[in-house]
């Protein structure tokens, strides 16, 4: 985000509710964790934001980042381009082990308050090792607290991936989305392999453009910003 500032963006990156450092309200009292709910409260963050004008969207990743894309597709208006970093994006995308996990009783509410998980999901999809720092960072909410463990959990248990994976590959197709698409991936993921991202491109090819980021895993952002950065900036400008 610095690096992007640097060259003239305004960047947001705000924590979805339950996740960093943002409201982690108890499921049943005002938030339950659904698709419908952070659609519905990223309208008001931007609301109160002032984002009136179309801008550019750049999501990542299995829960929030797919949320992040059903809400582009039911608000085309307000997206001027859109930027995906390795998301499961196809009805054949893999679901990784954690959030089958999290939907076994008992196992899930023991899984979900490992203050470590974050850092090894990351980890696990990568071909690298965060640095402590970094991993400082991802660890530091669920030490805090058992909140984000449990938001995790709620989010894993109400969300539908295939559902939702397959829901994205049919509206970004072919004369159903008409603005340019930048698809900056991974090649090393260990999750969602490169095919994905291949079978979405040729869905629609002439909006969407497939740019591999070498040397990098499920989380290219964290593996290789430079090159993120770079692909973003010949994209957006």
């Amino acid at each position: 985000m610095s690096e992007m500032s640097n060259v003239g963006f305004h960047c947001l990156a705000p924590d979805w509710i339950g996740f960093g450092f943002s409201d982690k309200p108890q499921p049943g009292y005002g938030f339950n964790y659904t698709e419908k709910e952070f659609h519905e409260e990223l309208d008001r963050l931007l609301d109160v934001l002032g984002v009136k004008s179309p801008f550019f969207l750049v999501v990542q990743g299995f829960l929030v980042g797919s949320f992040g894309l059903t809400w582009a597709l039911k608000n085309p208006s307000r997206i001027s381009k859109l930027a995906i970093l390795n998301s499961p994006l196809t009805a054949s995308s893999p679901v990784p082990g954690l959030f089958q996990q999290l939907r076994i009783p008992l196992f899930g509410e023991f899984t979900c308050q490992n203050a470590v998980m974050a850092e090894r999901f990351i980890e696990a999809g990568s071909t690298y090792v965060l640095k402590v720092e970094k991993a400082d960072v991802y660890r530091l909410p669920y030490l805090s607290s058992g909140g984000p463990g449990f938001a995790l959990l709620e989010a894993a248990r109400k969300a539908n991936f295939k559902e939702t994976a397959t829901q994205i590959a049919s509206g970004f197709s072919s004369g159903s989305w008409d603005k340019p698409i930048l698809l900056a991936w991974g090649v090393s993921d260990k999750y969602l392999p490169q095919s994905v991202a291949e079978e979405f491109q040729k869905g629609n090819p002439s909006l969407i453009k497939l740019k591999l980021i070498e040397g990098a895993g499920h989380m290219p952002q964290e593996d290789w910003p430079e090159k993120v950065v770079e692909a973003l900036r010949m994209f957006l400008l």
